[in-house]
């Protein structure tokens, strides 16, 4: 089978043909607008490359001839989220992405007869978070026979000396947008707008991690697993998504929120012209990074939701994690957690027949065939279900 990665030179992009080439016998077609960014791929017999610009649609649906599965990795705020959706409907091809930050979600979602009718399947929503996060939290579902709420939450650590300079853990257009923008969380059975940085929650957890205090922000989790097929209707309440970064880093991003950053595509004035925040910004903090580079650290996050219910007549809880430590072969990899679990899911995806439509991770994987590929990967794994008469 042919996969084709659009954005496929970038950070996740390339960190899932990585893991691809190491781990599936799949061709993968590299697409990327620039050539010079290409030429640091891995040189491969299962790799070739395609220069691409997305924006020309001509060009893209040419290159989706030539595939059977199509990675959308072009960075979500870019502005071709769509376009590529609604291209790999035009030319009958799979689809899946690293997630649409909930706005595109409910978006795609809405095209799923649409995908239904024309036979082609969709998976929105396949890394780390989202992604592994919506497959834990069907793990937990499918331990209760009836549900309560079940409350997800991701944090990472950082253990070094502490960064003279800001360095984004993901996109930074993601980062502003989680900081500034209100989310929508599922709350007395139903979706619920909630502001920018709210249900601020504190929980220990084992270490490194330590005493956490998480936060609501804008994803695309609660928007499709309260209402999926074998959770819905089990009488679910409450669905919630918190995240947590290091304490250094949610001071800076609170700070750029607070001085307007979260509108980082409208342009100002300034002497000479208009310039786009989000351009000044990355440029300034690049060139920071430039001047005094961070220093090495090791890098520690856990995944993890919470369920309450009933199983067997009892009340429930089950906690389902996923955590992740150094290791040697995350090294060439900027996020090997969200890079190589959509590698999972696209294997998994090619590995057999998905109905025709668009689906979220939670709908169309078996989480405990999911979790072992995950372990595999070298991340911990662990389900504690606990019943007692009461909490």
């Amino acid at each position: 089978m042919r996969v084709l990665f659009i954005g496929g030179a970038g950070l996740m992009g390339s960190g899932s043909i990585r893991d691809m080439l190491d781990t599936s016998t799949h061709e993968i077609i590299a697409a990327d607008s620039s050539e010079e960014r290409l030429s640091r791929l891995p040189a491969h017999q299962r790799l070739s490359t395609r220069v691409l610009d997305v924006s020309d649609r001509s060009a893209l649906l040419a290159a989706l001839q030539d595939c059977d599965l199509c990675v959308n990795a072009v960075p979500t705020f870019a502005g071709y989220q769509m376009a590529i959706f609604q291209a790999c409907l035009e030319a009958g091809k799979a689809y899946t992405d690293y997630g649409g930050m909930g706005v595109y979600t409910v978006k795609q979602k809405a095209m799923h007869q649409a995908f239904e009718a024309a036979g082609v399947a969709a998976v929105v929503g396949l890394g780390a978070d989202p992604g592994l996060s919506n497959v834990i939290c069907r793990a937990v579902a499918d331990r209760l026979d009836s549900i309560e709420k079940i409350n997800l939450y991701w944090t990472g650590v950082r253990i070094g000396p502490e960064s003279p300079v800001l360095v984004p853990a993901y996109s930074l257009s993601t980062i502003l947008s989680e900081y500034s923008n209100p989310s929508m969380q599922f709350l007395d059975g139903e979706l619920r707008e909630v502001p920018a940085r709210g249900g601020v929650e504190t929980l220990d957890l084992p270490e490194p991690f330590g005493r956490t205090t998480f936060i609501f922000t804008q994803h695309s989790e609660p928007l499709t697993i309260p209402f999926a097929r074998g959770i819905a209707e089990k009488g679910i309440r409450e669905f919630t998504w918190r995240l947590s970064l290091p304490i250094q880093d949610h001071q800076a991003y609170v700070a750029l929120a607070r001085a307007g950053f979260g509108d980082y595509d409208t342009p100002v004035s300034v002497p000479g012209g208009t310039v786009k925040p989000l351009d000044v910004l990355q440029a300034v903090m690049e060139r920071q990074r430039q001047r005094t580079p961070p220093p090495a650290y090791e890098s520690h996050e856990i995944h993890f939701a919470v369920g309450v219910g009933q199983r067997q007549g009892r009340a429930t809880r089950v906690t389902a994690r996923v955590i992740g430590r150094p290791h040697p072969a995350y090294e060439p990899y900027a996020d090997a957690a969200t890079s190589m679990f959509l590698s999972i899911g696209v294997q998994q995806m090619l590995d057999r027949q998905l109905l025709p439509g668009v689906w979220a991770p939670e709908e169309c994987f078996d989480p405990d065939a999911f979790l072992a590929e995950v372990t595999r990967r070298h991340f911990e794994v662990s389900i504690e279900t606990v019943s007692t008469e009461a909490f």
